[in-house]
């Protein structure tokens, strides 16, 4: 029990005083790029998938 204790408290003086945290600025600018790339990558998805649809349905009404 008593390492448990031990790996609890060296885990929280870690947190607080070893890792360097990213300022309110950083995270607002890291969640825009984020929220932009996964715009950006749905849409390509979005289409992709309707392209193939489209594809696939001309295909299939040619060998009806």
């Amino acid at each position: 029990m008593e390492k448990i204790i031990t790996y609890i408290k060296e885990s929280r003086e870690e947190l607080l005083h070893k890792v360097s945290w990213p300022t309110w600025e950083e995270l607002q600018s890291s969640l825009v790029l984020v929220l932009v790339a996964s715009l950006i990558f749905s849409l390509l998805i979005y289409l992709m998938d309707l392209g193939f649809s489209n594809a696939l349905s001309v295909f299939y009404h040619l060998f009806q």
